[in-house]
């Protein structure tokens, strides 16, 4: 497995490897991997003969310098974990290969960054759309593959590569759950213990949702009413949003389901006060999760 830290190295590269045939697909992460991001390895090793995966993590995504300095950071685990799946090249650049603060250059996004998580925290698509229009630049690959659980992450990215004709596909991967349903997250290991035991919550109010469904019931107020009842049952959960918008643009949707709709999550859960004896900030950890209702589904499942 091969380690590469600047960006014309890793387009020399995938310039030879495209001369010679090979198809290249590219896992973008921020490292912290876990099964779910091997998951993603795994999709791109099904459609291209390389496989590259790219770590690193993108100041400008975050609002917050402590949620920056928290969030983890495991290379040698993260490039082991990459040669164990037969990762072909690892891209782990520098902070100042990727960003040029003399004369920054944005990406601004177009309609789908707008509600949920683009809503709650600005700025943060221009980030993720401008950091991932580099990667792609570098590593010129044919495939580049995302995660599910970031929905509308993956919304933006296929809108920003259609609109301005970026030749690579863009695949999507469904979530990966750990035993209790819990979506995998590289964040989950900063919950605090009792906060991961009532992290949960996002999955109750999800299947909550998804059940009221399949029984028919399509009032687009009282499924939000269900999934925050569940939320609302773990004391150390805040709720950021919890919302339903359309499957494909995430605009809005009718009073009674008619289409495919998503339900969105995003809940901070913070560590106990006991955390906290001497009256400090608590540590909140913020989680996202989603699932996509189709009453039509349900209905034929009846």
């Amino acid at each position: 497995m091969r380690v590469i830290g600047t960006v014309a190295e890793l387009q020399a590269l995938a310039d030879r490897e495209r001369a010679a045939g090979a198809k290249i697909a590219l896992v973008p992460t921020m490292g912290a991997l876990h099964a779910g991001h091997r998951s993603l390895i795994d999709e791109a090793r099904k459609r291209a003969d390389r496989v590259w995966v790219s770590i690193f993590v993108n100041p400008d995504q975050f609002e917050d310098a402590a949620d920056l300095e928290r969030y983890p950071r495991t290379r040698d685990e993260d490039l082991q974990c990459c040669r164990d799946a037969g990762v072909d090249v690892v891209f782990a650049p520098e902070c100042d290969e990727m960003q040029r603060p003399a004369s920054p250059c944005w990406i601004e996004p177009g309609e789908s960054a707008q509600p949920l998580c683009g809503r709650s925290r600005p700025g943060h698509f221009r980030a993720v759309a401008t950091i991932v229009a580099k990667l792609l630049l570098a590593a010129k690959p044919h495939v580049a593959v995302f995660g599910e659980k970031d929905y509308q992450q993956l919304a933006v990215i296929r809108s920003m590569v259609r609109d301005l004709g970026f030749d690579v596909e863009i695949v999507g991967v469904p979530i990966v759950r750990e035993a209790d349903g819990l979506a995998l997250s590289s964040r989950n290991v900063q919950l605090h213990p009792e906060a991961r035991r009532q992290a949960v919550a996002l999955v109750r109010a999800l299947d909550a949702a998804e059940g009221a469904v399949a029984s028919g019931d399509l009032d687009s107020a009282r499924l939000l009413q269900r999934a925050r009842a569940e939320i609302d049952k773990a004391p150390l959960a805040r709720i950021d949003y919890v919302e339903l918008c359309d499957a494909g643009s995430l605009g809005p949707i009718a009073e009674t389901l008619d289409g495919s709709a998503l339900l969105a999550l995003a809940v901070y859960f913070d560590s106990p006060e006991s955390d906290s004896p001497d009256g400090g900030a608590r540590r909140a950890v913020r989680l996202i999760d989603n699932r996509v209702l189709d009453p039509r589904r349900a209905a034929s499942a009846r």
